[in-house]
């Protein structure tokens, strides 16, 4: 199946065009980009040109930031294409809640991904937490914004997310494991005097069964990169590192299932595995629940004020 690629950033060169070229079910027929192309692919400067001269191009994976994605994805559903789009979905909860209403009135697909739901031990991580009573649970998220987004202005702006865009990686990962759901029951957000984002946060969760639950994020985090989910149960402790990639039970690493790290079976190529599935019956997957968390936190969250950030 053809598909085009809408905004040819860093997360665009170094994920979806590695995964689609090893796809067997797709093909890049195009790209969307005002300065960002892929060598040997047609390349448009905008979606309504795109929409306009290929019509043989059933599906539009949307890699812009937030802000401008959602206009990107109504001319697509519009235009009778499958949308999928890179987290998060978009920039409020409401408009990923009218852009699934227009997908499912078109008759098309759309999908809301979540790629770190995809690392290599996190279904693992679900099946062993399936049947077991949760004590205590943290989370840490400590990356360094100058490395990870180098230049890109918006993540500070309004509807950037700042800190939540890694953040909601954990979050998605562990709304998908956790056989119980949980929410936000306080938030501390410390932003940059300069920025309209936070630069890092730090959750209190309320869970069903009372369990101790934190969250620590944090894009100021030098050398060593960490995103970590320890979990504490009546039968046993489990630690899930390097974004859901590895897995500790009782302190023993587990096995990476056969193939999970080859070619066809990354976290991007399984995203795109995924929604060859959801075209081909034009299915529907727009789950929010990471994204609700976010906007649970900024809802319920203590302002601090700390020293501006400069690139």
């Amino acid at each position: 199946m053809k598909i085009a690629l809408a905004g040819i950033g860093k997360i665009a060169r170094d994920q979806h065009v590695p995964a689609i070229r090893a796809s067997r079910d797709w093909e890049l027929a195009a790209t969307v980009s005002r300065h960002g192309t892929v060598e040997g692919v047609e390349s448009f400067s905008n979606i309504a040109a795109l929409l306009d001269a290929r019509p043989d191009i059933e599906t539009i994976s949307l890699c812009l930031p937030p802000v401008p994605r959602f206009a990107s994805a109504v001319a697509a559903i519009g235009a009778g294409r499958n949308v999928m789009l890179e987290k998060p979905p978009g920039a409020t909860l409401t408009e990923c809640r009218t852009l699934e209403t227009m997908a499912r009135e078109a008759g098309v697909s759309i999908f809301a991904t979540w790629h770190s739901r995809e690392a290599a031990q996190v279904a693992a991580a679900k099946a062993w937490l399936a049947d077991r009573r949760i004590l205590r649970l943290k989370i840490t998220w400590k990356e360094d914004v100058r490395r990870w987004h180098p230049g890109q202005a918006w993540i500070w702006q309004p509807g950037g997310l700042g800190v939540f865009d890694p953040g909601i990686n954990a979050l998605s990962i562990l709304t998908e494991i956790l056989p119980d759901p949980i929410h936000i029951a306080s938030a501390t957000l410390s932003f940059p005097e300069n920025c309209e984002t936070p630069i890092a946060a730090d959750l209190i969760f309320a869970h069903p069964s009372g369990a101790q639950a934190t969250a620590e994020f944090d894009f100021r985090q030098q050398g060593e990169q960490t995103w970590t989910i320890e979990i504490e149960t009546t039968a046993g402790s489990l630690r899930l590192l390097d974004g859901g990639a590895k897995l500790l039970i009782d302190g023993v690493i587990q096995e990476v299932p056969c193939g999970a790290n080859g070619p066809l079976n990354g976290e991007y190529p399984r995203l795109y595995a995924k929604m060859a599935t959801l075209a081909g019956s034009r299915g529907i997957d727009m789950d929010l629940t990471p994204m609700a968390l976010v906007a649970d936190a900024f809802l319920l969250g203590r302002r601090v004020v700390v020293e501006p950030f400069h690139e």
